[in-house]
């Protein structure tokens, strides 16, 4: 009996490189940026250090948005000429339409899908798929790679620290009057990604401080489960990413770590020079 013939695809809020989407051929859809009302397609009109550059430099709106349904029709109606079906693994359905017009558009094509809602993004997004490349190479079949990836979504930890509220403020993820107080007192929120939605976890006063709770939540991981990767993310502060790369490899030394940029749909709201630690428990 011959093999079947999956496609796997994805949006670029995952942080795959691009060595990884050519070598397991997997179709990327792009969310757009919208820097004063121009679009541009993430990771391809415009990088991730470009789009942080210009958020440093210019005045102005900056907003994400998501794929329109029409770009998924179209590689819908060409998967299913070439593919038995697809497997399909979207960032939070909560952040973004991105999943909901993935699934409409298969439906729209009669393609047969299999998607998965990750509730993330960034770095876990990218672990759930490998982990279901892998579970395919091992003859592993589409509805158990799908429950097995499910079952992931739990383990996925995403932590991030914005610099300051600015950015925060003028999504509107934040009123004025905090953003006052958090620049008097120098607060800096800690965010996580948990089911699916952006939560303030906890508000510290320093970088040193956000560390320390970062690596804590860590060490609390690491007391029941296993933590084989963990990566940092930095929006455009690769000095600061690579200075906390070196504390986890000093004081985890049986962790694999990875330094990321962070994806520029969540830069929209956290701002430049963000910086945060995510791993997934196996």
């Amino acid at each position: 009996m011959s093999k079947a013939k999956i496609a796997w695809i994805t949006d670029t809020t995952a942080s795959l490189s691009k060595e990884f989407i050519e070598k397991h051929h997997i179709y990327v859809i792009p969310l757009h940026i919208v820097i004063n009302d121009e679009f541009y397609k993430e990771t391809i009109d415009i990088t991730e250090q470009e789009f942080y550059e210009r958020m440093k430099s210019e005045e102005g709106k900056f907003q994400s948005s998501q794929p329109s349904i029409n770009d998924f029709v179209e590689l819908y109606k060409k998967l299913k000429e070439v593919y038995d079906f697809g497997i399909a693994i979207h960032a939070s359905s909560t952040l973004t339409g991105t999943y909901q017009s993935s699934v409409m558009a298969a439906n729209m094509e009669d393609f047969k899908l299999f998607a998965i809602d990750s509730k993330i993004g960034s770095y876990p997004l990218s672990f759930l798929i490998k982990k279901g490349i892998e579970l395919v190479e091992q003859d592993v079949d589409a509805e158990e790679v799908v429950e097995q990836l499910n079952a992931l979504r739990s383990n996925t930890r995403l932590y991030l620290v914005p610099s300051n509220m600015d950015q925060l403020h003028k999504s509107g993820r934040v009123s004025g009057g905090q953003k006052i107080l958090a620049s008097l007192f120098n607060i800096k929120p800690i965010l996580a990604i948990e089911d699916g939605a952006a939560q303030i976890k906890d508000k510290v006063r320093t970088d040193k401080k956000a560390i320390f709770w970062l690596v804590s939540k860590l060490k609390e991981d690491l007391e029941t489960k296993t933590v084989k990767k963990v990566a940092v993310v930095h929006a455009n502060d690769p000095k600061k990413a690579a200075k906390i790369e070196n504390y986890i490899n000093e004081n985890f030394p049986g962790i694999e770590t990875e330094v990321l940029m962070l994806i520029t749909v969540a830069g929209v709201h956290t701002g430049v020079g963000t910086i945060g630690l995510s791993w997934v428990c196996e």
